[in-house]
């Protein structure tokens, strides 16, 4: 019986092991894994859209969407002096044609402005079937990778009827995906033999315990004969000669070879578009209520506009609180986290025109702990951002970047 009982539990055991230990389906790109206040004080994304979700392979998808690059930047973080603008993906499950940042082709690094408004168009290739998550992310220097909005695609097709063909500067047509292939395993395989030949003949002979003996006798000159000194000099001559020799032939048959660019793209913001219009926010006072997880924000709002406004939305590191009061103009949502009766007013009266109000915002919801955000009572910097849209009656907006320090509430 004893045994029995025993055959069971360890049986048990190691199910629930098994089960602990078995690997999950990856959803995400690390997104979560930033601080808070890095995803919601630096890069601040909205109206982010994909041109399809379901593509075959060798189709495009084009993602369009805007960016608005935070004044109150985090300390901690080093200025966006050299971003770079991309799409994060789970391997070369697509391929990325184009690229334009304000309109302008953009191929290198970038220097964004703070306070400064950009708007983006990437264009990619399905290149390989299945179902994939994708993000547009801008990397910062010295600071990591903010990410975007994200949406699953979903490729059909074959992916052996993949084609990736470029025009070089010759005018010669290259298959991407075969072009210097050969070339590419045989040096690899040339060094990687040369490297294995070059240990084999060392570890060949007895090891550790001899060599240590030797070391100890005070023999270790012997360790060495005249063979491995003269197949020593030999590789090194050689070694160079190879390099030098093959790099010679390169610039034979290659003579219009460019090398890859180091320059930093200047790109003008585009007229301001955040913190613009008639109606003004200023956020006097952030509170973050641990149990109930909302954030409570007292606002004084301005409204200088001709019409009266009311706050619809709060979107902060791509969740998306929204004010069920407030009809909003449908958008293309993708698989943006939204919290669509997150977003409450103290009062539901509007903003008259000239009127000058303090009001309380309160963004509630789980989505604060799933996504990690509530971190940001333990972040060094303890500051929320995020992008503060208001509407009026006539369907304009009003976007305001609004920040302030946050003071947890335990209670």
């Amino acid at each position: 019986m004893k045994k029995s009982l025993k055959s069971l539990f360890s049986a048990v055991y190691l199910g629930l092991c098994a089960g602990a230990l078995a690997p999950e389906a990856a959803l995400a790109h690390g997104e979560k894994a930033l601080e808070p206040f890095v995803r919601m004080r630096t890069i601040q994304w909205y109206d982010v859209a994909w041109s399809k979700a379901k593509l075959n392979v060798n189709e495009e998808v084009v993602i369009t969407g805007k960016f608005h690059v935070n004044a109150d930047w985090p300390r901690g973080v080093a200025q966006p002096d050299a971003t770079y603008l991309n799409v994060s993906a789970p391997g070369p499950v697509f391929i990325r044609t184009k690229r334009y940042l304000n309109g302008q082709s953009s191929v290198s690094s970038s220097a964004l402005k703070l306070g400064g408004d950009y708007d983006f168009k990437i264009v990619m290739k399905a290149r390989i079937p299945g179902r994939f998550h994708l993000h547009p992310f801008i990397n910062l220097h010295d600071a990591g990778s903010v990410v975007g909005p994200g949406q699953w695609m979903e490729v059909e097709g074959d992916a052996s009827a993949f084609t990736n063909q470029i025009k070089t500067l010759d005018g010669s047509v290259i298959d991407m995906e075969t072009y210097g292939l050969a070339n590419g395993v045989a040096w690899h395989g040339f060094w990687i033999a040369l490297g294995s030949a070059w240990l084999l003949w060392w570890v060949r002979r007895p090891l550790f315990i001899p060599r240590y003996k030797l070391l100890h006798a005070g023999q270790e000159t012997s360790l060495i004969s005249t063979l491995d000194r003269k197949i020593g000099a030999a590789i090194i001559f050689a070694v160079p000669m190879i390099v030098f020799g093959a790099n010679f032939v390169t610039d034979l048959k290659y003579p219009n070879a460019i090398p890859l660019q180091a320059a930093m793209d200047q790109i003008d913001p585009l007229p301001p578009a955040v913190d613009v219009g008639a109606v003004q926010v200023k956020i006097q006072r952030a509170e973050y209520n641990v149990p109930a997880r909302a954030m409570i924000m007292t606002a004084l709002l301005h409204n200088g506009s001709d019409h009266p406004v009311r706050v619809g939305e709060f979107a902060t590191a791509n969740v998306r609180f929204l004010n069920p009061a407030v009809v909003q103009p449908p958008q293309d949502e993708g698989a943006a986290l939204a919290a669509r009766e997150g977003l409450s007013i103290d009062t539901a009266d509007p903003i008259a025109p000239g009127e000058t109000r303090t009001i309380r915002i309160t963004a509630e919801d789980s989505l604060w702990q799933r996504e990690r955000l509530d971190g940001l009572i333990r972040d060094a910097d303890t500051r929320m951002g995020g992008l503060l849209f208001l509407y009026d009656n006539a369907g304009r907006r009003y976007v305001s970047s609004v920040s302030a320090p946050v003071i947890p509430k335990f209670y």
